[in-house]
C-alpha cells in the first residue's frame, strides 16, 4: 500500500489509466492516456458540448476555484447521471468539500461552470437551486425550534407551507417518527443528522450533496445513516454526491469515485478501480 496516499491502491508506473463513465447505455472516456507514474497530472475531458442529459444529471466544465494565490479546485470537469451516486475521496486538502460547495453555489468558482439537465447553474436563482441541488453537512446545522420548523423551513423561505402529513411522513422516512413537535436541543448527534436530511428532502432535491455525512457520528450509527441515504436516493432516483475520508463508505454507498488531490481531478471510475488501482 502506498503510504502517501492511504486511500487508494498503489498504482503501477507507467501505468495507462482510462476510466469511463456510462450514462444511458454510453461509454465515455473521462480521461487521456497518461505516463504520469502517479497519475497526479490527470484531469477529466469532455467535449465542450454534449447531449442533453436526463432530469437530475448534472456536468462540471472546467470548474475552478482560486483564493489569493492558492487553488481550492482547479479545472474539474466531469459528468455524473441521473440516479448515480459517486464518492468524492482524497487527502485532507484536496478540495473536495471546495468542489462540493461550488455544485451549488454556495462558494462561487474563479472559471468554469456547473450544468443542471443541460442548463448552466448561472441561469438559475440561487434560492431555486439551492432546492434543486439539496445539501447535507458534516454537522447538523439547525435552527433553535421544534424538527417541524426546521423541516419546514426551505418551503417557507418560498412562501409556501408544508402540509403536517408531509412533514410527518417525511420523519417516518427518516427513522423518527413522533418527532415533530420535539426540541431540536433534545436530539442526539445520529437524530439531528436525520432531521438535516429531512430538511433537505423537504424541498424534493433533484441532487443531493453530501459533505462527510457521518463523520461526527458513532460508528454504531453510520451503516444505519447510510443505508436510510441509499434507501431514499434510489425511491427517489436522485443524484447523489458524497465527500468521505472513509474508502469502505465510498465501497458501500457508491457505483463510481473520483479521487482528487490538490484541487485536482486524479482520476474517476468505478469504485474498486480507483480505490484498488493496482
Amino acid at each position: 500500500m502506498d503510504v502517501s496516499r492511504p486511500w487508494i491502491g498503489r498504482r503501477r508506473a507507467g501505468a495507462v489509466f482510462r476510466p469511463t463513465l456510462r450514462i444511458e447505455g454510453r461509454c465515455v472516456t473521462t480521461t487521456a492516456p497518461s505516463k504520469d507514474p502517479g497519475g497526479a497530472g490527470l484531469s477529466a475531458q469532455f467535449p465542450e458540448r454534449s447531449e442533453r442529459l436526463p432530469p437530475g444529471a448534472l456536468e462540471t466544465r472546467h470548474l475552478s476555484r482560486q483564493i489569493g494565490g492558492r487553488r481550492l479546485v482547479s479545472d474539474v470537469s466531469v459528468q455524473i447521471g441521473r440516479g448515480e451516486i459517486v464518492a468524492v475521496v482524497g487527502p485532507s486538502g484536496a478540495g473536495k468539500s471546495s468542489f462540493l460547495r461550488l455544485l451549488n453555489r454556495l462558494d462561487e468558482p474563479t472559471s468554469g461552470t456547473v450544468l443542471l439537465q443541460s442548463i448552466d447553474y448561472r441561469t438559475i436563482a440561487p434560492q431555486e437551486l439551492r432546492r434543486r441541488v439539496g445539501m447535507v453537512m458534516q454537522t447538523a446545522y439547525l435552527f433553535p425550534g421544534t424538527v417541524a420548523a426546521n423541516i419546514g423551513f426551505g418551503p417557507r423561505q418560498r412562501g409556501q407551507v408544508l402540509p403536517h402529513d408531509n412533514i410527518v411522513a417525511l420523519l417516518e422516512r427518516v427513522g423518527l417518527a413522533g418527532f415533530a413537535d420535539r426540541d431540536i436541543g433534545h436530539l442526539s448527534g445520529g437524530e439531528a443528522q436525520r432531521v438535516a436530511l429531512a430538511r433537505t428532502l423537504a424541498n424534493a432535491p433533484e441532487v443531493l450533496l453530501l459533505d462527510e455525512p457521518t463523520s461526527a457520528l458513532d460508528e454504531a450509527l453510520v451503516r444505519g445513516i447510510e443505508e436510510l441515504i441509499l434507501g431514499i436516493v434510489r425511491e427517489r432516483q436522485m443524484t447523489c454526491i458524497i465527500v468521505t475520508h472513509n474508502r469502505a463508505q465510498a465501497e458501500r454507498m457508491a457505483g463510481r469515485t473520483m479521487l482528487m488531490e490538490a484541487g485536482r481531478l486524479v482520476t474517476i471510475g468505478p469504485t474498486a478501480e480507483v480505490l484498488h488501482a493496482g
